[in-house]
């Protein structure tokens, strides 16, 4: 467990509480409080939550098994939407399950270690997330505004480097973040103010001075959110004013129809971050249901804006089910 911090930097309350660190007893589980204001409404949120969890499920399964088995979907543009679509499955995979086994009552405890797992795994999913964004905001910018040396510039090994780069990107970040929370002692009280683990909520828990761990989380979290939704603004930027220049009507409206679900995607994944993060004030019940659109609903979005707004993912897919029972029919 971490060891007691220097007590010169703590105030006279909490450096008393530190002299004393070796009577305490450490933290070895956490409570979750759940969504506030939902006394009755628990059955009704289970069955809405284990809807939304089993369509992202299913629909990015879908959207991956029809990159992979089409020829035709073989291009850098899937390829990325293919991982986004890796991440939207284990994305709500890390808070979901045990939402759901608190709102039927099985249990509103998590272990230390299962708390700090969340916390590392929702920060390395997400910025995996937010960084693969950015990397497709990149491709579609080289598209649009380079299209006879897109081939040329997005190459395999460059969409491996950067696929690679999102993963080691993401990985630190969570790191960095899950050391500086929880190489803190935490004695009591062990309440967590959410539906499961996270910065925000876990910190206030910590009983020594999380100063230095607000700061350097927040500015982390603040640095990779606002990094990268400037460089996919700069890159849509010159997008859309590459598409103006187009002759054509039907070309430009081709060139927006390619764009607008991944700039959609984004406005759905940043809104609710940059709400979360970079909210100077902090209301419980607001901080949940930013929680849940992001958890939860966003991630079941991305299939339905992905297929209905691509012909090609539409083709792909109907091929699949096609096949499917097809073959379900023979055997």
């Amino acid at each position: 467990m971490a060891t007691t911090p220097s007590t010169a930097s703590l105030e006279p309350g909490l450096r008393a509480a530190c002299i004393n660190m070796r009577n305490y007893t450490f933290v070895t589980k956490f409570m979750l409080l759940g969504i506030p204001d939902t006394e009755g409404l628990e059955k009704v949120l289970f069955v809405l939550f284990l809807a939304f969890y089993l369509f992202t499920l299913l629909g990015n399964l879908l959207i991956l098994l029809a990159i992979l088995t089409s020829s035709s979907l073989h291009t850098p543009m899937y390829f990325f939407l293919g991982n986004l679509s890796v991440f939207d499955i284990f994305f709500p995979s890390v808070s979901t399950p045990k939402i759901m086994l608190s709102l039927m009552r099985q249990s509103h405890t998590i272990s230390y270690e299962g708390c700090a797992s969340q916390l590392f795994f929702y920060h390395v999913l997400g910025g995996t997330e937010c960084f693969l964004y950015t990397v497709m905001a990149y491709d579609r910018f080289v598209a649009i505004c380079h299209p006879l040396r897109y081939t040329a510039i997005m190459n395999r090994r460059v969409c491996a480097g950067l696929t690679v780069g999102t993963w080691l990107g993401g990985s630190l970040h969570g790191s960095i973040l899950t050391f500086l929370v929880f190489k803190l002692p935490y004695c009591g009280p062990n309440e967590v103010d959410n539906f499961f683990c996270d910065i925000p909520v876990v910190l206030p828990l910590a009983c020594a001075d999380t100063s230095l761990a607000q700061t350097v989380s927040f500015t982390n979290v603040d640095v990779v959110t606002l990094g990268c939704f400037f460089l996919i603004l700069t890159s849509y930027s010159h997008i859309v004013l590459s598409i103006l220049k187009i002759s054509s009507s039907e070309g430009r409206r081709r060139a927006f129809s390619t764009c607008s679900a991944h700039f959609l995607s984004i406005l759905l994944f940043y809104g609710p971050v940059m709400l979360i993060y970079l909210r100077p004030a902090s209301s419980r019940w607001l901080d949940s249901v930013i929680q849940v659109l992001n958890n939860i609903v966003t991630p079941s979005l991305n299939p339905l804006i992905y297929t209905l707004r691509n012909k090609d993912v539409k083709l792909a897919l109907r091929k699949v089910l096609t096949q499917t029972f097809h073959t379900s029919g023979v055997s």
